[in-house]
């Protein structure tokens, strides 16, 4: 495919507001539901423990000017004296996002705040929020038009404020997410009246142990962006003995997605998710892959019952 078409098209949708830009706007992930804080900042210090994930993302393999995204996040608990019950346990943490697509780019560093509630043993409530800042840039190198078009060519880049809201609501085998992003929602300072538009998020799941060693979790993944059609995805992940998982999703926009995972010594995990484009863009890209490596400080459990860490 050309690439002056291409960087030409992209540059227009972007002016445009339209669909493609909401995946510029919220960098999309196959693992987001074993990624929780990379979306919600409830889930900042809900592990007692420091929590360490890092992710990859290669979008539409062979498709010039395909997005490029990743994050790095660090949770830790604080340390507070707290009833049994209603007083808050407390969370903070840190996650870095990049996000190229085209000649666009795309960096968010947030700063995280979460406040527990424990309503009973196994049902709770968080609340947390992101504050940080977020910077774009249009860089136009490689950029070729057939016509000059001195908009194209100037180099631009502009640094704003950033901010959203989560909740969270668990029990021992289900959970429930509320985000709100984009609450500043700045202007882009690249000479368009394009801005950043305000996005929801609602997630949750279901665990369903089938016996001490085996449990399936169907989880859903809802994204209300502004002036674009709401995006689904659905998963089905089977957990063996804490240790391995695969599973399979859809995603109503785009793709079927697939992937595995394995955890050693229950404190670091790897997991692998691939995604097979469904949608036109199927013509132009060789599908999409995701690696990510997550490492958790908790002081590993003599166990090899299927749990998920998420209802602790």
């Amino acid at each position: 495919m050309n690439s002056t078409w291409i960087t030409y098209c992209l540059f227009v949708l972007s002016l445009l507001g339209s669909t493609f830009s909401f995946g510029q706007q919220t960098p999309q992930y196959t693992q987001w539901s074993l990624h929780q804080f990379a979306l919600n900042p409830a889930h900042a210090g809900i592990k007692k423990c420091i929590d360490i994930h890092t992710l990859y993302r290669a979008q539409w393999l062979g498709f010039d000017g395909a997005p490029r995204s990743g994050f790095l996040t660090l949770s830790t608990p604080l340390k507070s004296k707290r009833n049994k019950y209603l007083s808050a346990r407390q969370g903070l943490g840190l996650r870095f996002e990049t996000d190229q697509i085209g000649q666009f780019n795309t960096n968010r560093l947030n700063i995280a705040y979460a406040a527990h509630f424990n309503f009973s043993r196994d049902s709770r409530l968080s609340l947390g929020i992101y504050g940080g800042v977020i910077q774009m840039g249009y860089n136009p190198a490689n950029s070729v038009t057939i016509d000059p078009d001195p908009a194209i060519y100037q180099e631009a880049s502009f640094v704003s404020p950033d901010a959203s809201f989560g909740a969270w609501w668990n029990g021992k085998n289900y959970y429930f997410g509320l985000v709100m992003q984009n609450l500043f929602r700045p202007k882009w300072d690249l000479g368009t009246d394009s801005r950043y538009r305000f996005h929801t998020l609602l997630n949750g799941g279901y665990r369903l142990g089938l016996n001490d060693k085996v449990s399936l979790t169907p989880a859903f993944l809802l994204k209300i962006p502004p002036r674009a059609p709401m995006a689904l995805d659905l998963q089905l992940m089977a957990d063996f003995s804490n240790k391995v998982n695969i599973g399979i999703g859809y995603r109503n926009t785009d793709a079927m997605t697939f992937f595995a995972g394995m955890k050693f010594n229950q404190r670091l995990s790897i997991q692998y998710s691939f995604d097979l484009t469904l949608s036109a863009l199927r013509n132009a890209s060789s599908n999409t892959h995701e690696l990510s490596i997550s490492f958790s400080a908790c002081k590993p459990e003599n166990t090899n019952q299927s749990r998920c860490p998420l209802f602790e």
